[in-house]
């Protein structure tokens, strides 16, 4: 599993031998079984994650129900809000799958850091892709129609749809299941 971290990271910078090692030596890998919660309302985050394989998903309870905000999974972080503001968290975060994990905190991110340095331009460099993908993610949500979002995930996140049930994607698309079904009836009489 160290090699899926060590293939991410070589996207963006190259790696000599040494920082491979260091990087190895950091003992990041964590397995968490399905319905495993990384995170509960109210907790206090202490660690981000890497996706290595698996599917975790945010979501908030609302009136007793689940509504799902976001899916993770292979080579996407999580970066739990409460991580950064130091606050309760308002949101779950649960396995959806048997995950593999990066585990990150800010002493081992900064000890990380301070070994290999030029890190931080990948890390700059990836946050400021996740940030452009939430903008657009979040203007899209405000503006497509619940069929609208559908097509675009079916377009730009195909793997959620056969990996996520129903009733999650319909939470997680802002429409209920029945309507869902509505939509996917819809669409496959039109193909």
């Amino acid at each position: 599993m160290d090699n899926l971290i060590i293939n991410y990271i070589s996207k963006y910078i190259p790696l000599t031998e040494e920082e491979i090692e260091i990087i190895k030596e950091q003992n990041l890998i964590r397995y968490f079984k399905k319905n495993e919660l990384l995170l509960e309302e109210g907790e206090y985050a202490k660690e981000c994650y890497f996706v290595l394989s698996g599917c975790v998903r945010a979501y908030y309870l609302m009136d007793g129900e689940e509504r799902n905000t976001e899916f993770y999974i292979e080579n996407q972080s999580i970066t739990p809000v409460s991580y950064q503001t130091k606050k309760p968290s308002e949101y779950y975060l649960s396995c959806l799958e048997d995950c593999v994990l990066a585990l990150g905190s800010d002493e081992r991110n900064q000890k990380l850091l301070e070994k290999v340095p030029k890190l931080t331009t990948m890390i700059m460099q990836m946050s400021n892709e996740m940030l452009v993908q939430k903008v657009i993610e979040f203007d899209e949500f405000k503006t497509f129609s619940p069929e609208q979002r559908y097509l675009n995930l079916l377009e730009k996140r195909p793997d959620l749809v056969n990996r996520i049930p129903l009733y999650h994607l319909a939470s997680y698309l802002g429409i209920t299941q029945v309507s869902l079904s509505r939509i996917r009836k819809r669409i496959s009489v039109q193909v």
